[in-house]
């Protein structure tokens, strides 16, 4: 077996994501204490992961072997190497040496962030969300943590182009709670939001769901705390060349999910464009640069 440090390896979390059909729900419970508190396996004993997942130190070692590694040592080398990586703020992983050709590492990183993000597209999932979304009757609001509020945003346009009933939740927490509080149960929530997550956004799920709304999470874990909340999940690759997670991923997935909306509403997706085009037409909003 392969170090589980090198790059060309999974990572933890894919491992994870391709092993939740083989784990107890001890071993689960392991899983997430990996993805949502990885101090605890870089920096801990067996004993402490196991007192943080309400299990036992055997079942800490049984799910490290069913993810791949040779036993805790190895998982706990594979997290402490992520978190060097992908958990340091900006401002440190920007002082990182300058990499010899940044255009081509970000075109590299890029295309596998793409490749991977659309890859784990699971086709039944895919189906149900577009279903969701394309049903006219029910009101779509799209929540994002603070860094993923613009790819929300576009999303959101898009959306509002074939259908109304689009709406955002955000803001001061005074408005966010006004919002949240106008949910009902046929809503459906559409959550954004890459680790390490805002607790607010976390909070106003919540209340969403005590409100009876569906819930569909984009996020970069199986079992992040959004994928926990929802009944549809995408799960994205999100790194990116230093100093900043990358976002092309989850673009690609929204980009697909948009597209599929578009291609079950059909007609009157086809309607709604054209009022929206005749009115940018009549007020002279855009220009193709001739004249």
């Amino acid at each position: 077996m392969s170090d589980p440090a090198e790059p060309s390896d999974p990572s933890v979390s894919e491992r994870i994501s391709g092993a939740l059909d083989r784990v107890t729900g001890a071993e689960r419970r392991v899983a997430d204490v990996v993805l949502t508190d990885p101090e605890v396996i870089a920096f801990g004993t067996v004993a402490e992961v196991a007192r943080s997942a309400r299990t036992s130190g055997a079942t800490v070692v049984r799910a490290a072997a069913k993810l791949g590694y040779d036993g805790f040592p190895a998982l706990q080398a594979a997290v402490r190497a992520e978190l060097s990586r992908r958990l340091r703020p900006a401002t440190e992983r920007i002082r990182e040496p300058d990499a010899d050709d940044i255009v081509g590492l970000t075109l590299r990183i890029s295309l596998d962030a793409v490749e991977a993000s659309v890859r784990q597209i699971d086709r039944t999932v895919f189906a149900g969300v577009t279903r969701l979304l394309a049903t006219r009757g029910r009101a779509v609001r799209i929540i994002c943590g603070d860094e993923s509020d613009g790819v929300g945003l576009l999303f959101a346009t898009r959306l509002s182009m074939l259908r109304d009933g689009i709406s955002t939740i955000g803001g001061s927490p005074v408005a966010t709670g006004r919002q949240v509080a106008s949910v009902s149960n046929t809503d459906v929530i559409v959550a954004i939001d890459l680790r390490r997550y805002d607790r607010w956004l976390l909070d106003a799920l919540d209340d969403a769901l005590e409100r009876g709304a569906t819930v569909i999470a984009l996020t970069d874990s199986p079992i992040s705390p959004l994928a926990d909340r929802a009944e549809f999940v995408f799960v994205v690759a999100a790194d990116g060349p230093r100093p900043f997670d990358s976002y092309v991923g989850a673009l690609a997935v929204l980009d697909a999910v948009a597209s599929g909306v578009a291609q079950r509403l059909k007609a009157a997706a086809a309607e709604h464009l054209d009022r929206i085009e005749a009115s940018w037409q009549r007020s002279g909003a855009l220009t193709d640069g001739t004249n």
